[in-house]
């Protein structure tokens, strides 16, 4: 029988590149976001199964869980959902917007987590090993100026990761982080510039092979398929262009050969 994965944020960016990796990987999937549309046409795509939910709903997450235990073991959940919005100072920027970060960046991932963690459990029992990834970023460890909000949900966000796993030692589930650097999605740094889309382009401009979604999802992919004694505590991954959030290189890196 054919392991399942819930990933959360599936509706674009590197939520769906990782339920397209999955499936092509065999596994069954159910993707969950807010948009009904996108989802729908990811499941077209690719045969997922979907549940339209939001993660900062105690509702949401109620019916995602009540939804999942109808359809048997759960094996693997991503939590992806997540996202930065604004690039304010400390003292300029909206206390709304921090909430909403902190909201979906966190308090999402621990719903989720608090809602699927039985069914985790039992699918360890099923296929040996049960699986929790949230998907934080490098914003998680190194602050930058005009990032203090989302620097704080993120910094939390691995904070509860490294709980968690002290918590479930001694249960077969892995807890495990992937933090990215910059990744060029269609999203992120729209969403963060309130739709601005000059801002948004600027973000990666001149950046000499940025991340992409699919860059995102091997790593994702990658850990959860590992042997099952194997625990990818913390990936780090970003453009070779990025040194740091700071320290990002503009122009050609790569020569125009193919690589050897």
């Amino acid at each position: 029988m054919a392991k399942r994965v819930v990933v959360t944020g599936a509706s674009s960016g590197i939520g769906a590149a990782t339920v397209r990796l999955f499936r092509a990987r065999g596994w069954e999937v159910v993707a969950v976001a807010r948009r009904k549309d996108r989802l729908q046409a990811l499941a077209e795509e690719t045969g997922a199964g979907y549940v339209v939910a939001d993660v900062t709903s105690d509702a949401d997450v109620e019916a995602l869980r009540e939804r999942l235990v109808a359809e048997g073991p759960l094996h693997a959940l991503v939590n992806n959902a997540g996202g930065a919005i604004g690039l304010g100072s400390v003292e300029s920027s909206s206390t709304d917007d921090w909430a909403r970060m902190y909201d979906i960046n966190v308090l999402g991932v621990k719903r989720v987590i608090s809602a699927l963690l039985p069914l985790l459990r039992d699918g360890a029992k099923d296929g040996g090993v049960a699986d929790i990834l949230t998907v934080t970023s490098i914003a998680g460890y190194v602050p930058y100026e005009g990032g203090a909000g989302y620097n704080a949900a993120k910094f939390a966000a691995r904070a509860l990761m490294g709980v968690l796993r002290l918590e479930l030692n001694g249960e077969p589930i892995r807890v495990l982080e992937v933090a990215p650097g910059m990744v060029h999605t269609e999203e992120f740094s729209l969403v963060r510039f309130g739709g601005d889309r000059e801002k948004a382009d600027a973000v990666y401009a001149d950046v000499d092979s940025p991340l992409v979604a699919e860059d995102v999802a091997e790593a994702i992919v990658h850990a959860i398929e590992l042997p099952r004694h194997v625990n990818l505590d913390l990936v780090t991954i970003k453009p070779v262009a990025q040194a740091s959030p700071t320290k990002l290189t503009r122009g050609q890196i790569f020569g125009t050969g193919v690589p050897t």
